[in-house]
């Protein structure tokens, strides 16, 4: 199927329902601090749940900074997962720079 056929677009957009729906189930896990903090969102980057181990308590500011920096890892990992299941459903036609969700 030609993903920019006209006639297929009612086609399209039930796989691209498919796909955010598969998304939405797709689970990622952040990491930051050697496994100290671990974050999992899935892939409408919804926050799942947050490991923290416990020594990575112990300072309060790195503590943050893990946390934020596991979170950004799961951001990441959701977006290439979603350019990945875009560029699927449009057989590689759109550059991943025209997606609108970044680079």
């Amino acid at each position: 199927m030609d993903p920019f056929d006209m006639g297929n677009l009612g086609a399209m957009f039930g796989q691209l329902q498919q796909m955010r729906d598969r998304l939405a189930n797709t689970k990622v896990t952040g990491e930051a601090g050697g496994g100290m903090v671990k974050v999992t969102l899935t892939g409408d980057n919804r926050v799942e749940s947050v490991e923290i181990a416990p020594g990575a308590m112990d300072d309060r500011e790195l503590l943050e900074d893990m946390v934020r920096a596991a979170v950004g890892e799961g951001l990441r990992k959701v977006r290439d997962e979603m350019q990945n299941s875009v560029q699927q459903l449009t057989g590689g036609l759109l550059p991943p720079g025209m997606l609108p969700f970044g680079p």
